[in-house]
């Protein structure tokens, strides 16, 4: 009963002191509107922007190593002179491995381009094309809405079908949804529309399938250049159930090493990335963010912090004769401690939650702005709250403490 006293007092406190003096309480919450709203939009915004890009890495797969020429390591150091003279993984290197390999389950390769494609009158320029063995649905985290994948003697002989993403799809045929056994133009060439891939939406790292064009890897020969660096080769492994990706690069490792009749004491000349690298080169990058968020939402808090400081001060100071009577009629010190500790908690939670709903609607708004799926968290919420809930026992314990310790005829005498 007396929490609840305390509380409905404080409450009654707060809001007769925020009606009385609306310009003054506007000014000294502003600081802990700001603070709260800039520190819980860095950190949505982080939030959502880490969810995409490791829903991205993890489309890519956890099990799955990649062989490539470069790396996926990163900073000042980076030998990139190493690397330049390295060969590219070749067609022919993915059979080895899958003639030798006892840990893999799937192996593909991949090449890429940019093309332009035509139908009639619509053309889409720079698409990313890209060429593939038959494995490779084993490989990519992929749904095909509409038609079907290639059959394995489609891949062989090099038929010249095509699968397209949803947003190709919809620029080539706005006005046809289903465009299954339409012919296309791809950089000239003739190819048959056999499936649609299922709509994914954005892709922080641009593997999305929504603007994917995905035809067989002996067609592609015609197409593309599969012997040039720019169009990107890599031959992508995924491990059987119950072997680690440790295990795998180790067998991948001799397995490359005797496939380009490499020395024992030569230096590997070529690279096995796995999707953990990338995780923890983000991991990093969203670290920095986040001190930066800190530190941007800081100084507005703290002065916010000063404002309900003031605001506390004000208020003890206009009902000191109030505290006299209060404490005349029996009121200990740590009920009067708490009345004003109460009243300063909801004065900053006051601003916490409009700082809270200021980035409720920035977020609501910014979907459809930059598709890209980014929502106020509950964790968020709660931190925003949190923050709001320690300033103002930070802001208010003084001025708190202060009245409590106040003469009660002193104070009476005050008015």
């Amino acid at each position: 009963m007396l929490f609840f006293t305390l509380l409905k007092e404080s409450v009654y406190f707060a809001w007769h002191s925020l009606s009385a003096n609306k310009l003054r309480t506007f000014l000294s919450l502003l600081g802990i509107t700001i603070g709260i709203f800039a520190i819980i939009v860095v950190f949505t915004i982080v939030d959502s922007l880490e969810n995409n890009i490791r829903g991205s890495i993890q489309s890519l797969g956890d099990n799955v190593v990649f062989v490539q020429k470069w790396p996926w390591t990163f900073g000042p150091d980076y030998p990139w002179w190493k690397y330049m003279n390295r060969p590219v993984p070749k067609y022919d290197e993915l059979f080895d491995i899958q003639k030798k390999s006892k840990t893999a389950e799937a192996v593909a390769f991949r090449i890429g381009g940019r093309r332009t494609l035509k139908y009639k009158a619509n053309i889409i320029q720079n698409a990313v094309v890209s060429g593939c063995s038959y494995d490779y649905y084993k490989i990519k985290a992929f749904d095909i809405s509409e038609g079907r994948y290639f059959t394995e003697s489609e891949v062989n002989a090099g038929y010249n079908v095509v699968i397209l993403g949803s947003k190709i799809a919809e620029g080539l045929f706005p006005n046809n949804p289903i465009p299954i056994g339409e012919e296309i133009k791809i950089a000239g060439k003739k190819a048959y529309v056999i499936g649609l891939f299922k709509r994914e939406g954005e892709s922080m790292l641009g593997n999305s399938a929504d603007k994917m064009v995905l035809i067989p890897f002996n067609f592609a020969r015609l197409i593309l250049d599969v012997n040039s660096e720019n169009s990107d080769p890599f031959i992508a492994v995924r491990a059987k159930p119950g072997v680690t990706n440790a295990q795998m690069i180790d067998e991948l490792t001799g397995i490359m090493r005797g496939v380009r009749q490499l020395k024992p004491l030569a230096d590997d000349n070529f690279a096995l990335n796995e999707t953990n690298l990338i995780s923890k080169n983000f991991d990093i990058l969203f670290d920095v963010i986040g001190i930066a968020g800190w530190i941007i939402g800081g100084f507005s808090i703290l002065v916010g912090g000063f404002g309900i400081a003031n605001i506390m001060f004000v208020s003890v100071k206009e009902r000191t004769h109030v505290i006299g009577i209060q404490k005349s009629l029996g009121a200990k010190n740590y009920f009067i401690l708490l009345q004003f500790l109460s009243e300063s908690v909801f004065l900053s939670l006051i601003g916490g939650v409009i700082g809270l709903l200021l980035t409720f609607v920035i977020t609501f708004f910014a979907r459809d702005v930059i598709d890209m799926d980014i929502s106020l968290t509950k964790s968020n919420i709660i931190l925003g709250i949190t923050i709001s809930v320690l300033i103002g026992i930070i802001s208010g314990f003084v001025p708190a403490y202060s009245a409590s310790q106040l003469d009660p005829v002193e104070a009476i005498r005050s008015k």
